[in-house]
């Protein structure tokens, strides 16, 4: 039921990021959409650990984590298929800025930003395979207890990754200035807005565990 239900979510809110950006080339869209979505599904796999620990009622739907994790990897793995095949068209120089230069007869250099943002988009993809492919009973009998959760615990450096990936493509891609601008993508705000969101519940959370460790402390030191 969890898979069917995150299922539903990831092509409901890609067939909206797809059907809000009817102007853009159709490689583009789908680019995006995919993409966006993916952020999103990890963004509310990070939420719901810190929410669980602001209220007890949210414990039920944490297990949900795990098939948010598996599809926000899936979708993207399709985003760079769509990179690949649609915008790069398989040659993996230019998936790291370069181009070819017919008068030098060789490969240059002409957009580090893109060269780096698709690295830290690789790597992210490389470790949300590892967490997603971990992210069931098996491994976790496998791995043991400690070594599964210190493998999951990877989910931040996903999430961060992925933030800085997102974070290029939505602010600075489009900005060279020997190229005319295209209007702004609607989505910057909306992801300024959730990646805070997800800081202040992870603070939220952290102070709340905090104080608790602080008031078992106060009240140990009081009995002895």
């Amino acid at each position: 039921m969890r898979h069917l239900i995150v299922i539903a979510l990831a092509a409901l809110g890609t067939a909206m990021f797809l059907y809000s950006r009817t102007e853009w080339s159709p490689m583009h869209r789908w680019n995006r959409a995919l993409g966006d979505m993916s952020l999103v599904l990890v963004a509310m796999a990070m939420a719901l650990g810190p929410i669980s620990r602001l209220s007890r009622g949210f414990v039920r739907i944490l297990p949900y984590r795990r098939e948010l994790g598996i599809y926000a990897v899936l979708l993207a793995l399709i985003h760079a298929g769509v990179i690949l095949f649609g915008w790069v068209q398989l040659d993996l120089m230019r998936l790291i800025g370069f181009e070819y230069h017919p008068g030098l007869e060789r490969y240059v250099m002409v957009q580090q930003g893109f060269a780096l943002a698709n690295l830290i988009g690789v790597l992210a993809l490389l470790y949300g395979a590892v967490l997603a492919g971990t992210s069931n009973d098996f491994s976790l009998r496998w791995l043991g207890d400690k070594v599964w959760k210190f493998v999951q615990q990877g989910t931040y450096v996903l999430w961060w990754l992925s933030v800085a990936h997102t974070a290029y493509f939505l602010f600075i891609h489009f900005l060279d200035f020997h190229r005319s601008t295209p209007d702004a993508n609607w989505f910057q705000w909306p992801f300024v807005a959730l990646v805070g969101t997800v800081m202040v519940l992870q603070i939220a959370a952290s102070l709340k565990t905090w104080r608790k460790a602080r008031q078992r402390g106060t009240g140990t030191a009081a009995t002895v």
